[in-house]
Order: structure tokens, then sequence, then C-alpha cells
């Protein structure tokens, strides 16, 4: 299969690129500078400049595939809006491309938001509907062209997706710790989170793509909870720092722009995903990534370094 992936020299994107090309699968990898271009050409996989503001690429890109697996998001947190237009936009120009076709089509999203009080299921549509909603409402714009010709899908993933070189809301507390001198959790620590191991979130992504029906939803979930009490100890630990519960009020102090995200239950099942897919997660947990020093040591937070 000729596969196009966008953020394909991302956290997730790069190892799906890795993932895929050991399947057999060639890749087309979009880029957006001749420097990530290399990158990805060093690897065996094809690069196609351009970006999620360039039309013209994303539609060469996808019409020039047998499938589409979308990564990228702009993250613009200091113009949200702008990002989620971006992504509506990106999605809508690569839908209409295959639209027909029936190649796979998968989209990535997030589990935040999704249901309260309880872990999210893949049978919870996601909430966010339209151009003015989170990502643009991409998830079901999305599932929507399951009636239009394309093998929709979308996959949830986790909160942490995490390894060694993990950039994610994990190593943004772990930064917090070092420059606070003190690895924290909100409150009581009680709020949960889910997590999937790098390596494993890739392999639910090449799963889906090849095998998975017209409107799945996937989480890309290994463990289900795992408090944030829990991760700030095993941060601790492996940082050689106190470990200390912060106030509400403190929060946007002590971590950052992460503390509206480490206080919200964030968590889901796979069982659906594991049974349609026979995926069996295999990676360390959160924990044993912390521990194992991939967010850092001792050292690390005695130097200030990272």
């Amino acid at each position: 299969m000729r596969v196009f992936v966008t953020g394909a020299t991302g956290w997730i994107g790069s190892a799906t690129v890795d993932e895929l090309l050991s399947a057999g699968h060639e890749v087309v990898g979009l880029a957006r500078s001749p420097e990530k271009a290399a990158a990805l050409e060093a690897k065996g996989a094809t690069a196609l400049l351009g970006d999620l503001d360039d039309p013209g690429s994303l539609r060469r890109g996808a019409a020039g595939s047998d499938g589409v697996v979308h990564l990228a998001n702009k993250h613009d947190w200091s113009d949200p809006a702008g990002s989620d237009r971006a992504e509506r936009a990106a999605v809508q120009t690569m839908l209409d491309a295959l639209a027909g076709s029936d190649r796979p089509f998968m989209v990535a999203n997030a589990l935040s938001g999704l249901v309260k009080d309880r872990a999210a299921l893949e049978t919870d549509a996601s909430p966010e509907v339209g151009p003015g909603s989170d990502r643009g409402g991409s998830e079901n714009l999305t599932l929507e062209y399951a009636d239009r010709g394309v093998r929709a899908m979308a996959v949830r993933f986790a909160p942490s997706v995490h390894g060694t070189g993990d950039w994610g809301f994990v190593t943004f507390l772990a930064d917090a710790a070092r420059r606070q001198g003190a690895s924290g959790y909100l409150g009581d620590g009680s709020t949960r989170w889910s997590a999937t191991h790098r390596t494993d979130a890739a392999r639910l992504v090449r799963l889906g793509l090849e095998s998975a029906p017209a409107g799945t939803r996937l989480h890309a979930v290994a463990e289900e909870s795992v408090s944030t009490r829990e991760i700030a100890e095993a941060l601790g630990t492996a940082l050689g720092l106190p470990v200390v519960s912060v106030p509400p009020e403190d929060a946007d102090a002590h971590f950052g722009f992460v503390a509206s995200f480490f206080g919200l239950d964030m968590t889901a099942s796979s069982a659906r995903t594991r049974e349609l897919l026979d995926w069996t997660p295999t990676g360390p947990t959160l924990i044993e990534d912390i521990l194992s020093g991939a967010y850092g040591t001792a050292r690390d937070a005695r130097s200030g370094g990272v």
C-alpha cells in the first residue's frame, strides 16, 4: 500500500512511518522543510514538501495514495481558532480527493472532552461538530465520508503517548518539576489519564489502516487509568525531587499551560479496538518509562538540563 502520512516527522508520525515501512508499505510523508524531507528520505520514505496551509500538496498526496493517515495538527496555542480552521480545511481537502475510491482515511483525535465521569468508549461519538468546534470537528467530518466512498476512521490517542524523546504532556510536567524544584500533582492527585507507548500506538495505526472498516473509532490506549499522583511520584523518584500537592489556585504558576490538562480525567477503554484488530500492547507502561529515565534523571534535575 502507498500511504500518505501527514505529521510524518512528528512524535507519533515518525514511529508510524517506521512501522509502515517495516511492514512493507510505501510511505509518502508530508514535510514542511527540506531538512525534514531529508530525514524522511533517509528512512526510505518519499517526501512531499508542503503543510496544512497548502491544499495543493495535501490534494496531491491524498490523490496519489492508496490510503491516508492524518496525524498533523498546527497546535498553535496562541491561535487555537486558526488551528481548528486549518485542520478542518486540510481534512476536507484530502477527503474530497478520496471520495468514491473506497480507500482508507484515518484522522487523529484526542480523548479529552469526549465524556465525563467514566472512561470513554469507542461507541462514544465526539461532541465536536462543525467548523467552529475543537479541531474543526474533523473526526465527525471524516466519519461522514464513510457514506461517500471512503473507508473513513478515527484514531483517538491517549493523553500520554510516551517513550524516550517524548515532547508531550509528561515532558512539560517534568520540565515544571525541574523549574519548581518539586514534582507536583493537583489536589489529591486522583484525576487519571490513559497512556500508551509510542510503538504500540504506531502499530495500532498500521493495523487500523490495513483492516478497520469504514466508520470505525479506534482507541490507542494501553493503560486505561494512571493517576496523576502516580505520575508525579514517578517523576519525583526519577528526578530526585520531592513530591508535593499543588492547590488548584497555584496550578498555572506551578505547571504552566499543562495545568488545565493535568486537572482533567482523560481515560478510555480500548476493549473494542483490541478485539477488532487483535491489538495487544507490548511496550513499557508510563510509570516504567518515567522510572527508566525517559523524562530525565536526578542529574538532569540538579543541572537544570533535559
